[in-house]
Formats: C-alpha cells, sequence, structure tokens
C-alpha cells in the first residue's frame, strides 16, 4: 500500500512506475484489502499528475496498468462501482482526473461502464465539474467534456438528467468556442461541439419519446442548444463555422448523423434558418453534394439523412433567395442518385426517390423565374415548421442511429481500388462519365499550331498522276527556271580575267 511516507519517497520517474506496479500487482483477498489497493493507486497517480504525468497519455498508460491487473480482472463490477462512487465523492481536481481518465478507458472498451454511470446519476456530477474546473484546471475540463460526450451517446439520459442543463451552461460552452477560435491547435474546440451536438441528441429523443413514454414530465423538456442559438445566435457564429468545418472532415458515421440532426433542426425552426453566414451555406451545399455523391449504395440511412438536411436547407435558407448557388449542379445530383440514364446500377429504394422528388420540388429548383421568396414560417419566433414544410417529422430523423466508430465507406475509394483489379470496369466507367459529365464539365484544350510561329502548314497538294505503259508512276516533267546570263569573273593574282557575255535585252546588271 502506498501510504504517505511511501509516496513522499518518491523522487525520480522510475520510482513512481516501480511503485505504481507494486500497487496494481499486491494480492487482495477480499474487498478490504481492495478498497486499500485502490485508494493506494488513485492517491499515488493523483500525486504523479503534478510530476512526472504531463500528458494525457500518461494519465492512461496509469490506468491501463489498473486495467491489465488481476485486481480489475477479478473483481470487474466491484472495482467499477467503486470508481463511480469515488466520482460522485471526490472533489479535488487531481483525483477527479484519474477518475475520468479510467471511466474514459474502461467505457470505450466496455460500454456498460457508461450505462452503470448513467443509471448512477453521473450526469449531473459531471455538469457540476464542468462548470467548476474550467478556469481552474483545463486538462481535467477538456477530459470531463470527453466523457459525458461518450457517456451521453451510448445511453439515453434521463429526464432529470436534461432538466439540469440551463441556458447559462449551454452558452457557456458556446462562448467558450468563441473565446477560442483564433487558436487553430485548439483541442476544446470539438470536445465541445461534440456535447452539444449529443445534448442536441437527447433533446431530440426526449421529445420524440415523451407521448409514448408514461414516465415522461408533464411539460416537454426544452432544447436548450436549439434554444440558445435562436435568442442568441449572433454571438455564437464560430460555432457554425466548425460544425461546417466538422462534417466536411469527419469520417466516422455516427459523428456525421449527430451533425445532420442538428443541422435539420436549425434549418427547420423559425428562429435559427437564417443562423448561417451565406457563404458558408455555399459550403455546406457543396459538402452535402460531395458526400451524397461519395456514398455507395448501402449507406441508405446516411443518405436518406443528408436528403432530408438538403430539402430544408434549400427551401428555408439564404439559398433560397436569388442569384440561386449551383442550380443545375444539384439538377445533375439529383438525376444521379435517380439512376437517370444508368442500367448498370440497382434502381434506387422508394425512400430515396421520395427524398430525391421532395427535394426536387423546391420551388427556384423547379422554376428559374421564381423569386424565391419564402412562405410565411409561423408567429412564433422559436417555433418550428410544419411537417407540410419540412416534409420529414422530427422524430424520424431523431432515431436515425449508428453504431460508434464506424467509419463511412467512401465510393471513390472503392473505386479506385476496383480500378486497379479492373481497369476496364464498364460499372466504374460509367459512374467517372456520368459524375464528370453532369456536375464537371470538361473543356476541351486547345490546339496546338503545329508552325512555329503559329500558323499551320497546309497540306501538300496531290499532283494527277498518269500510268506509263510499263506500269510505273512518274511525275510530269517540269520547266526549269529561265537562266540569267550574268558577267563571270575570274581573279587570278589579284587581277580579273575572263570573258563578259552579253546581257539579253532588257535585263539589269546583277553582280553576284
Amino acid at each position: 500500500m502506498a501510504d504517505q511516507e511511501t509516496t513522499a519517497s518518491i523522487e525520480t520517474e522510475q520510482q513512481f512506475w516501480d511503485e505504481l506496479n507494486n500497487v496494481v500487482s499486491a494480492p487482495c483477498a477480499n474487498h478490504e484489502s481492495l478498497d486499500d489497493a485502490l485508494r493506494a493507486w488513485l492517491e499515488l497517480v493523483a500525486r504523479g499528475r503534478e510530476q512526472y504525468l504531463d500528458s494525457e497519455d500518461d494519465i492512461a498508460r496509469c490506468s491501463q496498468r489498473l486495467l491489465d491487473s488481476t485486481i480489475f480482472s477479478q473483481n470487474k463490477e466491484y472495482v467499477r462501482t467503486q470508481i463511480i462512487y469515488s466520482l460522485l465523492q471526490e472533489d479535488e481536481f487531481g483525483p477527479l482526473h484519474v477518475i475520468s481518465n479510467f471511466l474514459l478507458l474502461d467505457g470505450r472498451t466496455d460500454e456498460a461502464t457508461f450505462r452503470s454511470m448513467v443509471g448512477e446519476g453521473c450526469f449531473g456530477r459531471l455538469l457540476d465539474i464542468i462548470k467548476n474546473c474550467g478556469n481552474h484546471d483545463r486538462r481535467l475540463h477538456r477530459l470531463v467534456l470527453e466523457l459525458m460526450y461518450e457517456m451521453s451517446r451510448i445511453e439515453r439520459l434521463r429526464s432529470e438528467d436534461l432538466l439540469q442543463v440551463d441556458d447559462s451552461f449551454v452558452a457557456s460552452l458556446f462562448q467558450l468556442i468563441e473565446t477560442l477560435s483564433d487558436d487553430a491547435h485548439d483541442p476544446y474546440h470539438y470536445p465541445v461541439i461534440r456535447v452539444l451536438l449529443v445534448l442536441n441528441e437527447q433533446y431530440m429523443v426526449a421529445s420524440t419519446s415523451a407521448a409514448v413514454d408514461p414516465a415522461s414530465p408533464s411539460a416537454p423538456l426544452t432544447n436548450r442548444v436549439v434554444k440558445v442559438l435562436g435568442v442568441h445566435g449572433d454571438m455564437f457564429r464560430t460555432f457554425g463555422e466548425n460544425l461546417i468545418l466538422l462534417l466536411n472532415r469527419e469520417m466516422e458515421t455516427a459523428l456525421q448523423l449527430l451533425i445532420l440532426k442538428l443541422l435539420y433542426l436549425l434549418f427547420t425552426t423559425t428562429a435559427t434558418c437564417e443562423y448561417f453566414y451565406t457563404n458558408d451555406l455555399r459550403v455546406l451545399l457543396d459538402v452535402i453534394i460531395r458526400n451524397l455523391l461519395d456514398l455507395p449504395s448501402e449507406m441508405n440511412v446516411l443518405r436518406h439523412t443528408y436528403l432530408r438536411v438538403l430539402a430544408p436547407l434549400l427551401a428555408h435558407t439564404q439559398l433560397s433567395q436569388p442569384p440561386h448557388y449551383k442550380r443545375d449542379q444539384i439538377l445533375s445530383l439529383l438525376d444521379i442518385l435517380r439512376g437517370s440514364g444508368n442500367v448498370h446500377f440497382t434502381p434506387p429504394e422508394p425512400t430515396t426517390l421520395r427524398l430525391i422528388e421532395r427535394v426536387g420540388k423546391t420551388p427556384w429548383l423547379v422554376d428559374d423565374d421564381d423569386d424565391g421568396e419564402l412562405e410565411i414560417l409561423g408567429k412564433n419566433p422559436l417555433g418550428s415548421l410544419s411537417s407540410s414544410q419540412t416534409g420529414s417529422t422530427v422524430s424520424v430523423v431523431a432515431h436515425v442511429s449508428e453504431k460508434p466508430g464506424i467509419k463511412t465507406p467512401s465510393r471513390k475509394l472503392e473505386r479506385n481500388q476496383e480500378t486497379k483489379t479492373e481497369p476496364h470496369s464498364e460499372e466504374c466507367r460509367v459512374v467517372q462519365q456520368q459524375i464528370g459529365r453532369s456536375l464537371r464539365p470538361r473543356r476541351s484544350l486547345p490546339e496546338v499550331p503545329k508552325h512555329r510561329h503559329g500558323v499551320p502548314m497546309s497540306p501538300p497538294t496531290l499532283t494527277t498522276l498518269h500510268i506509263n505503259g510499263n506500269g510505273h508512276k512518274k511525275l510530269p516533267p517540269k520547266l526549269p527556271p529561265p537562266r540569267r546570263k550574268t558577267k563571270m569573273r575570274t581573279v587570278i593574282g589579284g587581277e580579273p580575267r575572263g570573258v563578259t557575255e552579253p546581257l539579253p535585252t532588257g535585263a539589269s546588271t546583277h553582280e553576284s
């Protein structure tokens, strides 16, 4: 056991790791010895955090030593329960950092840890830690944000947990993004954005499940994320910019769905449908077009979600106002997704066709002369658009999910692999020709001049040939040019000698 004297005697990093190995390898015959070993491990790592554990990977090594030990392998449920209780009771930042790191590492290996945390009411505790440590311990703040995100996307939160989230907490997360927006290497952007995304999803699921859940509260839950953006959206523009950047770069399907869910709510809510800048909306449209073209045929869930977001994006944002951005490319995209004129692919399923037609009915896509003006969206500034205006209900989008960690496959990568194995694949060639012809028209290259002065050389004229009796082709004789009779001089010994011939009448004298 690592008591105060043992901990104080550690003077080097090697002594720290040796003592840690002794603690996690100590035999534990009963619960009392287990508690002593866990307390010794927690105290030792918390003290070493300030001296020897400079990075999060170093603390993760300490957590992994405990996970690999016989203490944990033989008593998993007991150790997890004790660590979770320590999270609920501990107040010092050092031990909280070690506890949070262990739960995050263990939960990513076994999701049962996150479910146990939700059941024990750890969400409210994490909420308090984030509020209290933000200005005092940045390392702990970032780690707890990651722990809240991972826990909340695995298990549905309880209504009493969501009721603890207030406007000030959500606004503080948005403000945190604004204050750190100038640092390109800031590690706080994505953890904060992910927490806001998962909170939005929890609100969506809670609101759509309230009608069938008898245990739900009588008053509907307010989506604090959308509310704060609806009231103070002008103050938190950086969040929207980073959201589009994250969608452009993210390869995990589950996180793409979280982003699309929030975008759907923003574009179907009166107060937030014009939250983004127009240029950002154009970038978002480019990202959606590219991702829809790149999705393989089996990714129907993600494709449907993109199309459900695309419809209100085109109809209820600044993109509906002229000049209409990339109208021809959007129409070409819809034709490609329909499979028009392409017999090499399986026809799209009915849901895909229905969503494609919904996008195609956008007024400014149907008629060029349409002024693109929106109909009245509603009197309530925080109200949502009706289902007739959006086409999809919130419940349909809210319950779309994917297991964390799964990467979205790419049609482009698959096409490159098929090209290597089958360079003359007809299907691959059709996709390339169709996409290139529809969305990226190729320009003809300028003709290279055949003459160095830029004037093309005319082909030689054919001369009429005559066949002689012996079968050989001979050209007709050409008239020789007229001779010029000039004065010829021969210089011998410096004196000219020669015969002067008379020139023809009328010819001028020329001396060569």
